[in-house]
């Protein structure tokens, strides 16, 4: 049959209907959700909410809601965007900053969509390799190799490897990159520290943040940028409309105002994410320290996909990226407790007589 779309449409890979194994019982631990409900603040309000209300177009501009987030990070509605998930947030980024001769620089292994928005820019990708040997650390060259980059992005704590680089030289880049510099900061709320500050101290900084990992919405698709007021009314002009619907607004801003549940959340997620990196080194596994709420671990074989496809015969799905390096490795979502001990009581008799 003919193809209508364009050459790189067609070469992307994506979710196909019917791939997902249909098991019972099944746990899931692929795709770096929380493990936990929202807040219950947000099912007070879903409760409550004025159907009627719905026959109305939502905000465009989403005022309420960043009015919150800039209240938060100490910065004015001007410095904030909202879009529909934090991949919205990257397509604008991406309309804005990279084209022909506007080049995307990012790291490898990382969050596979850069290249394919850049694809859809026309826009050359310069892969920064990180070191699988220093447990994913950056290259000391990395400004020499994104010299001639438009738009360098980096994810921190970075996915799939799940680690994080030193502040100290996030900002170094930032000071001397000539350049936007987008911290995609998906799994921030999991980590040590993080760059939102570099945002409001470098007039080329974007960070961004989803509200899919830490505040339990994944069904809502929520994300937002932080950034100088220039960058962020770029940034508006290639925005779709009405690109978050009414009640993701409402709920989202529900979520954001219960700070202490998202961080009690957090907390128990990574004392899990502790005992299982711990768990799975008692079975000979390497396991990258994590900053996020999910562990990237290569079994004592070094053979990614069988451990993949021995727990998914078990019904417990994880995540495997193949390739010369990612390929010894699969990613575990950190789930509950109960979760934890199901993907343990299958890992066990597989590794532990090695």
């Amino acid at each position: 049959m003919k193809s209508y779309f364009r050459p790189e449409i067609d070469a992307m890979s994506g979710y196909v209907p019917g791939e997902q194994p249909k098991m019972a019982d099944l746990v899931k631990l692929n795709t770096n959700e929380n493990p936990y409900p929202p807040s219950p603040k947000v099912r007070e309000v879903l409760a409550k909410f004025p159907y009627e209300r719905l026959r109305r177009y939502p905000d465009p501009m989403a005022d309420a809601l960043r009015d919150d987030i800039a209240a938060e990070f100490g910065v004015k509605r001007e410095n904030v965007i909202a879009g529909n998930g934090s991949d919205d947030i990257l397509t604008m980024a991406f309309r804005c900053f990279t084209a022909p001769d506007r080049p995307l620089a990012c790291l490898n292994p990382t969050y596979s969509l850069y290249p394919e928005l850049a694809k859809m820019q026309g826009a050359p990708v310069i892969r920064i390799d990180l070191d699988p040997a220093a447990g994913f650390t950056m290259p000391e060259n990395l400004l020499e190799q994104a010299e001639k980059a438009n738009l360098l992005i980096i994810t921190r704590p970075n996915a799939p490897t799940g680690n994080s680089f030193p502040l100290e030289f996030m900002r170094e880049i930032c000071r001397s990159f000539d350049g936007v510099v987008l911290f995609d900061e998906a799994y921030a709320d999991f980590a040590d520290d993080n760059c939102m500050e570099l945002a409001k101290e470098f007039d080329n900084v974007l960070v961004s943040r989803t509200f899919s990992k830490s505040y339990s919405l994944a069904g809502l698709r929520l994300g937002f940028a932080v950034g100088n007021a220039t960058l962020i009314h770029g940034m508006f002009k290639v925005k779709d409309s009405y690109n978050l619907d009414m009640l993701t607004q409402e709920l989202a801003r529900a979520a954001f105002a219960d700070q202490r549940y998202m961080k009690e959340n957090a907390a128990r997620i990574r004392a899990t994410r502790g005992e299982l990196a711990e768990a799975l080194r008692a079975l000979g596994f390497d396991v990258v320290p994590s900053q996020t709420n999910f562990l990237f671990a290569a079994p004592p074989d070094g053979d990614g996909q069988r451990c993949f496809l021995k727990l998914r015969e078990a019904a417990v799905i994880v995540r495997y990226f193949s390739g010369p390096v990612t390929g010894r490795y699969v990613r575990i979502t950190i789930g509950t407790p109960e979760e934890t001990a199901r993907l343990l009581a299958v890992l066990t008799p597989l590794y532990s007589n090695r």
